[in-house]
């Protein structure tokens, strides 16, 4: 994608990016192998002049892992994941992440509900895995699992975004934006005197855990594991779980275990799983009770092993595929972060800056 300067955006188009397909026939930009990623733009898009990529967490770990933790090693993957599909899309995990930029160009026919200008800060609310792409230069890659860069994106009439507010950091609400999707629906899950299990400690299960806590105050409790004990430390101090415990959540026995123990062997209501690694199926559905219900909040699950454990195992669990999208999700996490001073605190301290 190269950059054009008073370029005339192309006829037509569909709101959806299908003009965008190069492969395969009839299929839509999420589920395309390549996209085209030149310019011009059609008429009902807009052009993104890209600074930052937040790579989704289980990719991200996924790239980190084969690159044997050097960051140009990672910088080379997403490189050859936009050549040759012209989008971010990990070919492994098969997920993508989301973007922090700015408005360059407004389609003529674009519909501008969101009523931007040229020069408006804006994160994408929608995955690089439907998103045409093309990467100038890796500027830097963070451990945060943003990677910065020059470059240029396409966002279709469809495609939902979020004016970044003038009071928030812009890395910090790309990082808020990224797991926008998880709080409200953990609102809408958690009930009044339930016991909730959240797996994973990182962004979006610290978010679960707030928004749990302002709906129900102790009238719930909440449970929280990590793999890690430096993890676990970090998550008991901010007080918002009732217990923090470690457990490898690749070993279900292991987590079962520890939930049986903390409930007396009655196991918990809702199971809130954010962990960013394979494998974790098993361990959610044995931490939940009989008629219980799990929130897969994790792009490394694998619905077919989380059906089939769940069946090998007798467990009658209702199993809900976590959703990026709600309504309002991005207005209602970004007000989690300004009314929960310890949210606000780790999100400033670890992506602010």
């Amino acid at each position: 994608m190269r950059p054009q300067t008073n370029s005339t955006p192309r006829p037509g188009g569909d709101r959806f990016g299908r003009h965008r397909v190069l492969a395969p026939v009839g299929a839509l930009p999420q589920g395309a192998t390549k996209l085209d990623n030149s310019l011009p733009i059609w008429d009902s898009e807009i052009l993104i002049e890209v600074e930052t990529l937040n790579i989704d967490s289980a990719s991200f770990r996924q790239m980190k892992s084969a690159a044997g933790g050097d960051p140009k090693g990672v910088a080379e993957q997403v490189l050859e994941n936009v050549a040759a599909m012209g989008k971010q899309q990990n070919p492994v995990t098969g997920s993508g992440g989301m973007l922090l930029g700015k408005v360059a160009e407004l389609g003529p026919k674009y519909s501008n509900r969101f009523r931007l200008r040229v020069g408006d800060p804006v994160c994408t609310l929608v995955s690089l895995t439907l998103t045409p792409l093309a990467i100038e230069r890796v500027k830097q890659v963070h451990d945060s699992e943003q990677i910065d860069i020059a470059g240029k994106a396409v966002l279709f009439d469809s495609g939902v975004l979020a004016k970044i507010p003038s009071d928030l950091d812009r890395k910090v609400c790309l990082a808020l934006l990224d797991v926008a999707g998880a709080p409200p629906q953990a609102q809408r899950l958690a009930q009044k005197g339930q016991t909730v299990l959240i797996i994973g400690t990182g962004k979006s299960g610290l978010l679960c855990a707030a928004t749990i806590r302002q709906k129900l105050g102790a009238d719930c409790r909440i449970l929280a594991s990590a793999t890690r004990q430096s993890s676990v430390d970090s998550f008991r101090e901010l007080g918002l779980a009732d217990e923090v415990f470690q457990a490898d959540a690749l070993r279900p026995a292991e987590t079962m275990d520890k939930v049986a123990g903390l409930t007396g062997g009655k196991m918990v209501d809702l199971v809130i799983n954010t962990a960013n690694v394979e494998g974790t199926e098993l361990a959610s559905v044995l931490s939940c009770r009989q008629g219980g219900k799990v929130y897969f909040f994790n792009m490394a699950t694998n619905f077919q092993k989380a059906a089939l454990s769940a069946e090998g195992v007798g467990m009658d669990v209702e199993m809900i595929i976590g959703n990026g999208y709600a309504p309002d999700h991005a207005e209602f996490t970004l007000e989690v972060y300004r009314r929960v001073p310890v949210v606000k605190r780790w999100f400033d301290g670890k992506f602010g800056g």
